[in-house]
């Protein structure tokens, strides 16, 4: 079990399994969620995250939609303000910003996604492969096949 926790330590989470997909994403919702250049996330089941205690302090914003579903949706701490696992992401799986974590998560990023949105201050300086949103896009719905297939 990889435990997490939001800054304050109201919400506890543990994940039993994450999904192989961990990215940067640079788009600007995620920029302004997260405050920071980019946001690190990856991918869990929602059968796979467990909320052991601060439910109640979980609120979610749901974002107009820009230009197709779904909103951009995100969860966070009422008391801290950090972001944490959706109780209800409303589908199988979701993403979590890496952060969070208290546990190693055990992989390293795998790509950096939204690059042609990233913040004009910003340098990208590692090997990781980039894609733009359209690659992205494009990209998911493949990942989005394989996982309906295996």
């Amino acid at each position: 079990m990889i435990q997490g926790s939001c800054l304050c330590g109201g919400v506890q989470f543990q994940i039993a399994r994450i999904l192989d997909l961990f990215e940067l994403c640079h788009c600007r919702r995620c920029r302004k969620a997260t405050g920071s250049a980019f946001a690190a996330s990856f991918a869990a089941r929602q059968k796979d995250v467990q909320i052991l205690r601060g439910t109640d302090l979980i609120a979610t914003y749901e974002a107009p939609i820009v230009e197709s579903p779904p909103a951009y949706r995100t969860s966070f701490c009422r008391r801290c303000g950090s972001p944490v696992p959706d109780p209800n992401p409303g589908r199988g799986w979701f993403k979590i910003d890496a952060g969070v974590l208290d546990d190693d998560l055990g992989m390293k990023p795998q790509r950096h996604i939204h690059v042609d949105r990233k913040a004009p201050w910003f340098e990208i300086t590692d090997d990781l492969p980039r894609f733009e949103k359209r690659a992205h896009i494009e990209l998911r719905a493949l990942l989005e096949t394989l996982r309906e297939e295996g």
